[in-house]
């Protein structure tokens, strides 16, 4: 019988104490939390106030298209509409230099991606996706050094940027390229 009085006994002491401590602990802290919720509405609702006007500002998002063509003789940026049809902005890395060997330079590309980025900006662009094409054909499948130049400088611009595509026109069976069978003889 010893068994079942303790058992009874542990039984009971939990069940009386349990009840008083949650009873006593909320009334003690219930002002508190109060006073502490209060401050922190009117300091959440004046945070959640400013971003609020910034969301409204910016509006839906418009995307376009950055094709950029890398050769190495040039390096040509020409930003789109999502659909490809209406040009937003068109430049070329020979068109901020002077001398015909620096037209493919990585200098050139960010100028010309500079002149894009303002022009897009003021069209009220806010995101684009890349698409990066190198010569391709018979010609080189590899972009020229203007291309890693421009992405960067357009990533810099303060746009959001969707996919980077590698586009270049890669032949399954191609024509002849030229030189004739034993290559150009110089």
């Amino acid at each position: 019988m010893s068994e079942t009085e303790a058992q009874v006994e542990q039984q009971e002491a939990p069940v009386e104490e349990a009840p008083v401590e949650q009873t006593e602990a909320p009334v003690e802290e219930a002002p508190v939390e109060e006073a502490k919720t209060e401050a922190e509405v009117e300091t959440t609702t004046e945070k959640k106030a400013k971003p609020e006007p910034e969301a409204k500002k910016e509006g839906p998002a418009k995307w376009g298209i950055a094709h950029i063509f890398s050769s190495y003789n040039n390096t040509i940026i020409h930003m789109t509409d999502l659909t490809g049809a209406e040009t937003v902005a068109l430049s070329s890395g020979g068109v901020h230099v002077n001398a015909d060997r620096y037209e493919s330079s990585p200098f050139a590309a960010m100028k010309a991606a500079n002149t894009v980025i303002e022009s897009a900006k003021s069209k009220g662009f806010t995101g684009f996706h890349i698409r990066v094409r190198a010569v391709g054909g018979v010609g080189s499948r590899v972009p020229g050094p203007g291309a890693q130049a421009a992405i960067r400088a357009l990533a810099r611009g303060g746009f959001k940027i969707g996919r980077i595509d590698d586009v270049t026109p890669i032949p399954h069976d191609t024509t002849r390229k030229k030189g004739g069978k034993r290559g150009r003889r110089v």
